[in-house]
């Protein structure tokens, strides 16, 4: 007897569940056409590229390093960033990588310290000095990494909301002194052929974003620098010096600088500095994790800051410095909404090249100071505004969490309204306070677990959401 029919028929050999829809790829794993990619990936490196030399171009003139000693100086810490970048984002099995957009490179946090080991070094073991104490840095982040995952319960949407909110205030001066030219020391920093040509940019970035469309407007940065360049050039304000002084090809040497030299003192403040930047680096992964809408658990932290400890331990090998999160492109992620770790990857291949041919890094730092503090303003502005989206829902009618956040925030605006505010201080603790993320960090997981854990067995409604 003939069957009734039920339906078209189906192809021989083929599985039905085949025909089910995929599903949806996580914004943070998803792998865009080159044509997205390598716009969004030349964004970052926009953005990073000034930070990523800068501790090697301060160091390197403290020590008295030649040109070509320079040279070697920045190519190592292009060549030590881009491998970061990379296992940070695409990751080493469970051991490390924390798989999100992150960006990792030599932070500017411990140029100062770093600067107090070359003036007590005789000349010539300045470098050695300074690795040594890298090196066992490194192997102190290794060390005690882990144990930062587990302290993941205490920093709830309270406290992150509070640490990503001052990344964004206590990094402002940042591009407002690349708006006023960059150089301090200068005769005319802070004219107005500088702030002007910073306007400018802004207000091309801000067009863009206001009548761009589709992905026009997630590159508005991009494009705001690149006519900022184009518009500079006129008034002489786009330097093209490097690219004449630029080798082409200058692959880092190990031990280039001397082989390393252990010093107690220049160890243990550098083991302060390295906590400090691991307090930091573990706030951007939960800035990131809030922006990207991907939880960041203990594993992750773990993964991330085992990143960090073995670049910062690779890195006196070639001749890098710490590493630690870059806060700039934890904004790009933000304001842009690209939330791909694979563009981030591309970012990272794109820096290891850069260190490998210095003569294509020369081309990146064309864009002028005034350009990037333009451009800066609104990154640096979106990290804020992000942690204000967190402590927007970490319940603020509490008044144990308004006096929380009021505190912490204050704390951490003391470094930037007072500088020498923790001049009498230890310099230990210095070097603790003095950075306004890791003070008011310090301060708002204190203050949590004073109102929120400790000899606390029960909380109202609103207290305990943000606990």
């Amino acid at each position: 007897m003939a069957q009734p029919a039920t339906g078209p028929a189906e192809s021989p050999g083929k599985d039905p569940s085949k025909t089910l829809a995929a599903p949806a790829v996580h914004p943070v794993d998803e792998k865009l056409p080159p044509a997205r990619l390598v716009p969004a990936a030349l964004q970052h490196i926009a953005a990073m590229y000034a930070g990523v030399v800068t501790p090697p171009l301060i160091i390197g003139q403290a020590v008295g390093l030649d040109t070509a000693g320079m040279t070697r100086l920045i190519a190592a810490g292009l060549l030590i960033a881009g491998l970061a970048t990379i296992l940070q984002t695409i990751g080493l099995g469970p051991f490390a990588g924390n798989r999100l957009p992150f960006v990792n490179a030599a932070s500017s946090a411990g140029i100062a310290p770093m600067l107090a080991i070359a003036e007590t070094s005789a000349p010539g073991h300045q470098l050695p000095a300074i690795y040594g104490a890298v090196l066992v840095a490194g192997v102190f982040c290794l060390a005690v990494g882990p144990f930062f995952g587990r302290l993941l319960s205490f920093f709830p949407p309270l406290v992150t909301g509070v640490v990503i909110t001052l990344i964004g205030v206590t990094l402002m001066p940042v591009p407002v002194a690349w708006a006023q030219g960059g150089d301090a020391t200068a005769d005319d920093f802070g004219a107005m052929k500088y702030l002007a040509l910073a306007a400018f940019t802004l207000v091309v970035i801000l067009l863009v974003q206001r009548f761009g469309r589709g992905f026009l407007k997630q590159v508005a940065l991009l494009v705001g620098m690149f006519v900022g360049t184009l518009a500079a050039i006129p008034f002489g304000l786009a330097d093209f010096s490097a690219l004449k002084s630029a080798p082409l090809a200058a692959l880092p040497t190990p031990f280039a600088f001397g082989a390393p030299e252990f010093q107690p003192a220049a160890i243990l403040s550098l083991c302060i500095v390295m906590l400090v930047l691991m307090t930091e680096s573990s706030a951007g992964m939960l800035a990131l994790g809030e922006i990207c809408e991907r939880r960041t658990d203990g594993r992750t932290i773990t993964r991330g800051l085992r990143t960090d400890g073995i670049a910062t331990l690779l890195g006196p090998v070639f001749g890098g410095f710490p590493t630690s999160a870059f806060a700039q492109n934890v904004g790009v992620v933000s304001l842009t909404r690209v939330r791909s770790r694979y563009v981030v990857a591309a970012a990272g291949g794109a820096l290891l090249i850069l260190g490998a041919f210095p003569v294509l890094g020369a081309v990146v730092s064309l864009v002028p100071m005034p350009v990037l503090g333009g451009a800066g303003i609104v990154l640096f502005g979106s990290i804020a505004v992000s942690g204000i989206r967190t402590l927007s829902e970490a319940g603020l009618d509490d008044s144990s969490n308004i006096i929380l956040v009021a505190v912490a925030l204050g704390a951490g605006i003391i470094p930037l309204a007072a500088p020498t505010f923790y001049a009498g201080f230890p310099a230990w603790a210095q070097t603790v306070l003095g950075s306004g993320i890791s003070a008011g960090a310090l301060v708002a997981v204190v203050l949590n677990l004073f109102f929120h854990h400790l000899g606390t067995h029960s909380r109202n409604a609103v207290a305990l959401k943000s606990s």
